[in-house]
């Protein structure tokens, strides 16, 4: 099986290293400019805007984005240790669990009816502990000690991009259907956000980063998760509006920043920054017959995606993570990772996702 181009397919081990840490390194470059508008990046670094790492102290730090992710991962991880042992374990309440480690990381508390999760392998690395601007409804969505559920959501109004910047590890777990791998992302998106189009949107998400694990082509796999959106039960309106719109911006190649908020939103809302990460990825993928570069293709997408005026490291994370999951660590450019803090933590989370779906060490 091949992905786009005639690129031998990577092995899945290279993918699940790929995307998490091309999520990172997409967050990273997009957490240097989260807040700046698109100007303030221009007069920072020039014209062109962010475009790599040349010239920023290292080593670059990524968001809660990350953190969040690697605690996905631990979560998932935990509830394939139990099932591996013979034990059935509920995955919402692992994952809710694994988040309220985090939100202590974060010198945050719960309420005295919440319970108090035992400490893992990921708790006791410094870098998780820094705070790094969490998501406001991340925080509070935890800190009620509720565990939320789609039927009883706690911040019942939110829709922020906390829960898609989060969710690309459960498209990574091989052997399950493409049906769980969206309930599994959209019940644990129900843990801190309410909205609909927040849990549909990191459902997507995960399903489109299953499909590219299984070694579907980046546009087909795109065009299947708009469709799969669209036909959704009780749908946001807002998630397909803007998956198609991503798509029919994708044709025109690169547009400006300034086009692309416009059309696809600043990124913060949930289905705005799973479409701008979208856009980046399909805008800069090489035309058919062209040379495959895939780690050109890596940072021409992630500085397409962070070089904004909006979430510029929710989007560079998200195009991070499509792309590793696509082309596994062949695209991660090897001086972004001398760059990047703590890669040995990631690549820890992320040979633990190995052990426990393959067996290999």
């Amino acid at each position: 099986m091949s992905i786009d181009h005639g690129v031998p397919a990577p092995t899945l081990k290279s993918r699940i290293h790929g995307a998490l840490l091309g999520g990172a390194l997409g967050d990273a470059l997009g957490y240097t400019v989260e807040f700046d508008s698109i100007d303030e990046i221009r007069q920072r670094f020039g014209a062109q805007g962010l475009t790599g790492f040349d010239g920023l102290s290292s080593p670059l730090h990524f968001s809660d984005d990350t953190q969040l992710t690697l605690y996905t991962v631990d979560g998932l991880v935990e509830a394939l240790e139990w099932a591996n042992s013979g034990v059935g374990a509920d995955v919402n309440a692992c994952l809710w669990l694994a988040y309220l480690r985090w939100l202590a990381t974060q010198g945050e508390h719960t309420g005295p009816a919440a319970p108090v999760p035992q400490p893992r392998w990921i708790d006791g690395n410094e870098v998780l502990r820094q705070r790094r601007h969490p998501d406001k409804d991340c925080i509070t969505g935890l800190a009620t000690g509720e565990m939320g559920t789609s039927v009883r959501p706690v911040n019942p109004g939110a829709k922020g991009a906390g829960t898609v910047m989060r969710s690309a590890p459960f498209g990574l777990i091989p052997h399950i259907t493409p049906d769980a791998v969206y309930k599994l992302s959209a019940d644990a998106a129900a843990l801190t956000h309410g909205h609909p189009a927040a849990h549909q949107s990191a459902g997507i998400f995960s399903l489109l980063i299953h499909k590219l694990v299984s070694g579907e082509a980046l546009r087909d796999a795109a065009a299947a998760v708009a469709a799969h959106a669209a036909a959704l039960p009780r749908v946001a309106p807002e998630l397909p509006e803007r998956l198609e719109a991503a798509l029919r911006l994708a044709e025109k190649a690169v547009v400006g920043p300034e086009e692309l908020v416009q059309v696809l939103g600043a990124g913060w809302m949930a289905e705005e920054a799973l479409a701008v990460a979208l856009y980046a990825v399909l805008a800069t993928l090489p035309a058919d017959g062209a040379d495959a570069r895939p780690a050109r293709h890596f940072r021409e997408a992630v500085a397409l995606a962070v070089n904004h005026s909006g979430g510029s490291d929710t989007a560079g994370s998200m195009a991070g993570n499509i792309l590793g999951a696509l082309y596994g660590e062949d695209c991660l450019p090897g001086q972004w990772l001398q760059a990047l803090e703590a890669p040995e933590v990631i690549r820890g989370m992320a040979g633990q996702l190995v052990r426990v779906t393959t067996g290999e060490g």
